[in-house]
């Protein structure tokens, strides 16, 4: 049993296929297989059970689980002191809100912890980087959500002791060309939106699940891409969008988007980490520090 094994061990349990954590660890499939077998063989145990849906964790694997993370822990304590290494925070955040938001908490880190390192991953997709904070390649992700719990807007959240703090409300914003229909209503409704046509990224997206919540089936959804592509096709009149506020501010302060009058519950700027983790030197200050 050594750390390589480990750490594929819990890239399988994060990413649950295989190839996913093949992908995540830039290794051949075949590399991963050998080294969870060479893992059970040293054991002397099944850690997985194989099906057609992905890997799934026996009573020992979910016993091995508890003490690989303990184990890998340690190591890295031990690496950090023996090399005397500076302080650094692995922090991933959504491509959506890398510009926006990550700019001040790197400067609130920055003030309580001058000499503190920050290595940051903008993604895309959220499942990666949840991903990645289970399988401990990233220390925290910044995120959209809702709810009490990480995926209470509707997104699975991965197998691991994940924790979180809300950093700020996210407002979102219904925009329409200026001449809609419905831009000079004192209120809009789900109802008032029937037979309209949603633009939407694709059904990961924060915006897309917000979307879900507030509107079910009364809409036709409609693929536009990103956030700024949305906000384009919206201004040419190919129908609505639900996007964050501050992406449009401009926009609508200068006329050539519409903010229909829909009451949308704001989303949570939400930093994300593994509770188990938080003994690590330096982490607990750090992740206090983001969230300050």
């Amino acid at each position: 049993m050594d750390l390589r094994q480990l750490r594929t061990f819990e890239a399988v349990i994060a990413h649950r296929t295989v190839t996913a954590a093949a992908d995540a660890l830039d290794l051949a499939p075949s590399s991963v297989s050998e080294q969870v077998r060479a893992l059970e063989g040293s054991l002397g145990v099944a850690l997985f059970e194989r099906g057609p849906k992905g890997m799934r964790l026996t009573a020992a694997g979910e016993r091995m689980h508890a003490w690989a993370g303990r184990l890998l822990q340690q190591a890295e304590q031990a690496r950090r002191e023996v090399t005397e290494e500076r302080p650094a925070l692995r922090l991933g955040a959504l491509e959506t809100i890398a510009a926006t938001h990550v700019p001040g908490v790197l400067a609130r880190l920055a003030e309580r912890r001058p000499g503190l390192r920050v290595d940051v991953r903008s993604d895309a997709a959220r499942d990666q980087l949840l991903a990645a904070v289970a399988a401990g390649d990233l220390d925290a992700a910044l995120l959209l959500d809702t709810g009490d719990a990480v995926g209470g807007l509707g997104f699975p959240a991965p197998a691991a002791p994940l924790d979180h703090v809300d950093l700020a409300d996210v407002p979102l914003a219904l925009i329409a060309a200026p001449g809609h229909r419905l831009a000079a209503s004192a209120r809009v409704g789900p109802a008032d939106l029937r037979d309209e046509k949603l633009l939407v990224n694709v059904p990961a997206c924060s915006f897309w699940l917000a979307g879900e919540r507030l509107f079910g089936d009364a809409v036709e959804r409609v693929g536009a891409g990103s956030v700024t592509v949305m906000a384009a096709w919206a201004e040419r009149g190919l129908g609505v969008a639900l996007v964050p506020e501050f992406a449009v501010r401009d926009r609508i302060a200068a006329g050539t988007l519409a903010r229909l009058a829909l009451d949308a519950p704001a989303l949570r700027l939400r930093l994300v980490w593994r509770a188990d983790r938080e003994a690590l030197p330096d982490l607990r200050e750090m992740l206090y520090a983001a969230g300050a």
